[in-house]
């Protein structure tokens, strides 16, 4: 008797807690709160950037649109500014730098919730 009245107990406490607790898989809140994208430096005509969903986009053009000033940058390692370049333009759409190679820049930023 004493173990039926034990084991019911038992029973009756689990089910309260899971009646009170349920367990639940909530899409609604995702536990990705960065994504990422990748500069990668392959010569200032061929770098590239992956954007968090896999797209590549080719930095030439962002390069071309930079003028150079003679007096200043023209000695300046062209790997350096090119991937300057590309970190500020990121920057500007809320990424900040999370990692970096001598040729490769990791950026992340927030995801919306």
């Amino acid at each position: 008797m004493k173990k039926t009245i034990l084991i019911l107990s038992i029973a009756a406490v689990t089910l309260g807690g899971y009646l009170l607790y349920p367990a639940k898989a909530d899409s609604k809140n995702s536990s990705q709160t960065y994504e990422y994208a990748t500069i990668r430096w392959s010569g200032r005509e061929n770098t590239h950037l992956i954007r968090p969903n896999g797209e590549a986009e080719m930095l030439g053009p962002l390069f071309a649109n930079v003028p150079r000033r003679r007096d200043k940058s023209e000695r300046v390692d062209d790997r350096v500014l090119c991937l300057n370049i590309a970190v500020n333009a990121l920057a500007k759409e809320g990424y900040e730098v999370a990692a970096m190679t001598s040729d490769e820049v990791m950026m992340k930023r927030p995801t919306a919730r």
